[in-house]
Parts: structure tokens; sequence; C-alpha cells
């Protein structure tokens, strides 16, 4: 069985009592959540601002999502199968004046008042790019030359740790190729290329490397070595944190025809679509920045300004 959590290095801690010290996180008591300084965020906007004029070439279609998906379809794509320890359902109080009377009462006493809340159909969106599959499928066949998605969204995954770059509400960037399986292998190449190029042009030490995602249990491990046996999964390694174990900022991802499969995402000719995403982790890369770099981006180095601030 998967222990749920890593406790983190003492240099993760103390990096992340940096990052409060220095105002560009703040506290909110609850490990993983936090608030973020406007310099924080415009870091993450110039980051963002780059990584577009990397891909203007691509005609990718920006669409966002909201980060809260339909339940049915996360219970759909068998992430609960695979990743239940990091999966959130918003719930709500759905009771009537009694039941609220009771709530109250709890809420006076310390008492846990959450008993009296239910599911609701919306669940937290843990990966930017799950509610593309299906909304593409509705649209219908596609055409030969695929298609090419630019996507944005506020992620949740439930790993609290005092790591600053292991947050439970993250933003996530993603370009996902839905195609055939030589059309989405070429652009997910492309994208392990400009990826590596875009980061070390930003001055930070990176590496990639073969990769897999936390699958959970015991029939996780199988799923793990599968998917790097396939080369299915490559991470972008920055040291943040931790030197030893470097963060992974950037992930390449090839599904095979899993979602196309799973979401009847085809051509017109039925052979089923394959797809492939990169993700920019922000806050991560953000994190990365501040960590090499230091907390004052005005003394960072010229190059690296030149690029951001451009």
């Amino acid at each position: 069985m998967n222990a749920p959590f890593k406790a983190p290095t003492t240099k993760a801690v103390d990096f992340l009592d940096g990052l409060f010290d220095a105002g560009l996180l703040m506290r909110t008591g609850v490990d993983g959540v936090y608030g973020r300084a406007g310099i924080f965020e415009e870091v993450i906007d110039r980051f963002e601002a780059l990584v577009t004029r990397a891909a203007v070439g691509d005609g990718a279609t920006r669409i966002h999502f909201p980060p809260g998906m339909p339940r049915r379809m996360l219970e759909k794509s068998g992430y609960l199968k695979s990743f239940p320890q990091l999966a959130g359902c918003v719930h709500s109080f759905m009771g009537n004046e009694r039941d609220h009377a009771q709530l109250l009462a709890m809420l006076e006493k310390g008492e846990d008042w959450t008993e009296l809340q239910q599911a609701t159909e919306v669940v937290l969106t843990p990966a930017a790019c799950y509610p593309l599959y299906p909304t593409v499928a509705a649209q219908g066949p596609l055409k030969p030359a695929g298609a090419l998605f630019d996507l944005k969204s506020y992620c949740f995954r439930h790993e609290p740790s005092q790591d600053p770059a292991r947050m439970q509400l993250f933003r996530m960037r993603e370009f996902v190729r839905l195609g055939t399986a030589e059309q989405v292998t070429a652009f997910r190449q492309s994208w392990l290329d400009r990826g590596e190029r875009l980061i070390a042009a930003l001055g930070l030490p990176c590496v990639v490397d073969l990769a897999n995602d936390p699958f959970f249990g015991r029939a996780g491990k199988m799923l793990a070595n599968n998917q790097r046996d396939q080369g299915l999964k490559f991470e972008l390694l920055i040291p943040v944190a931790s030197d030893d174990k470097p963060t992974a900022c950037l992930s390449f991802n090839y599904h095979q025809d899993h979602f196309g499969s799973l979401w009847g995402l085809q051509f017109e000719d039925g052979e089923i679509a394959h797809s492939a995403c990169v993700g920019f982790g922000l806050e991560r890369t953000a994190l990365a920045l501040f960590r090499h770099h230091g907390t004052d981006v005005e003394a960072w180095p010229d190059e690296v300004r030149s690029l951001l601030w451009a």
C-alpha cells in the first residue's frame, strides 16, 4: 500500500519559511494552501507569456475550464481507480431548518459539522486536460490533421505538505495534442526539446528524465512499471526544495489511445485518436526562479529579466 504523504526535508521547510519571510507566500493555516504576493503572480504571468511566445506558431485552440468539473466525468475517467488519494469532491449543506440548527449547535460545541454535508455533482479538477476529452468528443469526429489545444486551470490534489513545491491548489498550463500516434508523439518530442531549451534559457538547472505517475496501491506499482517501460511519461526536473530530489516542473505525457477509447474520440473513418500533453507547473516554475535567482526580481540576471520582462 502506498504511503499517503512524504515528510518534507528540513531544507524544504526552510525554503518555505524563507518564502513566508520574504512575503512571497502567505500562511493560511493549511499546508499547501497559500496566499501569493503580487510579484509572485507577476513572475507567473511573465513565464506564461514566455510559454505563449514559444508556442505561438503552433496554432492551438485556447480553452479554459473552471477548477471544478462534473463528478461523472472524473468517475468515468478512471482517476479514482488510479489516484483515490489525490481526489477532492465538493460537498455542500442540503438539509432543512432542523438540520441547520444541528449544524449551528455542532459549530458552537466545536464538533465536526461536516457529517451534515453531502457530495455535490462537482469535483475539483485534478489536471487541466481532464474536462477537454469529453468536450471535444461531443463535437464530432476529428479532422485528419487532428487538433491542438492550449489549456489552463487551477488544479487540486490532496497531498498536504510543507514542501512549497507540493501545493494542494496550483495552476497548470497544458498543451494537448489529439491525432494519430505519429502526430502526437512528434508533438511530444517537439516540446521535450523546446521545454528544456526554454527552462535552460531562464538560467535554471534542469534535466529531463523518465517518470511515472503516483498510482495507488499494489496494482499501481505494475501500472507505474508499465508506464516507465513504455516511455509514456517524461518530466523536466529542477532543484527547488531539494537538490537530491529535484521537482518535476514540466511533464510530457503520451496517453496512447486511452482517452480516445474512453470518450469516443475518433477520426471520420472511425480510427481512435491518440493523445499527448505537455504540462507546465506554474507555481513550481516560479518557485524554481526564486530559489535560484533570489527573492528580489530586480537583482535577477539581466538575461533572465530580458526574457521574462521582454
